[in-house]
């Protein structure tokens, strides 16, 4: 009994030393609730209700947290709320305002957190704007416009009878002329241009960079 009792508590110690020193990505939060929330109409101030969770309690040190894409952006909602109120990059207004919303909201919450766990690395991955680069200048980055690369009809080469898999539904020949693989997820070439700017760039707060040297010269990792 007493060496079960040990074994455990070594367990234990050891799985607490992972946590410790481990790099989490708790996110990106509220995707496909949100995806879910709008495909099915519900109203918007209901979808503001939801709210994410954290991973301090259970010894975490180091996370970062990613907000949400331009989803005003993506070719599911631009054929499903047909509208001319797009904003100059062809973009739902409103859907856009939605993810600045979600964007801030969720930066107010880590400030919070920042200041109850004061000795964690609390990082905010702004996906909103890494992504909403690439929708605001395409050409810049070698993409085309706003149709996906898999998908079939409709101005976006979507259509919500024919998902991307589905029989008689093909890629395009080059994928990597396109923001938006289907009508959901982007291409290898648009997350790549977002990992950049997330691990090189602007686009965390703090930077990831910054943020580990903090780890190690404050004994984080070997404390």
């Amino acid at each position: 009994m007493t060496i079960l009792l040990l074994l455990n508590m070594f367990n234990l110690a050891c799985c607490h030393e992972v946590v410790r020193n481990s790099l989490f990505l708790a996110g990106e939060i509220g995707g496909n609730d949100f995806n879910h929330a709008f495909f099915i109409r519900k109203n918007i101030e209901e979808v503001k209700t939801y709210g994410p969770y954290e991973l301090i309690g259970l010894g975490a040190r180091t996370l970062i947290v990613p907000g949400n894409f331009p989803i005003g952006c993506s070719a599911s909602y631009l054929t499903i709320y047909e509208t001319v109120d797009k904003n100059q990059y062809g973009c739902l207004k409103w859907l856009t305002k939605f993810a600045e919303y979600y964007h801030h909201e969720l930066q107010s919450e880590l400030d919070k957190l920042r200041g109850l766990y004061p000795r964690a690395n609390i990082i905010y991955a702004d996906y909103y704007n890494a992504a909403f680069t690439l929708y605001r200048d395409p050409t810049k980055f070698g993409f085309t416009d706003l149709k996906v690369c898999c998908g079939m009809g409709g101005p976006y080469n979507y259509n919500t009878t024919a998902d991307c898999g589905n029989p008689g539904v093909s890629a395009c020949d080059d994928p990597s002329k396109h923001i938006g693989w289907d009508n959901v997820h982007l291409t290898e070439a648009a997350y790549r241009i977002i990992a950049e700017g997330l691990m090189k760039g602007p686009y965390c707060l703090p930077q990831i960079n910054t943020s580990c040297l903090m780890n190690v010269s404050s004994g984080y990792f070997n404390s």
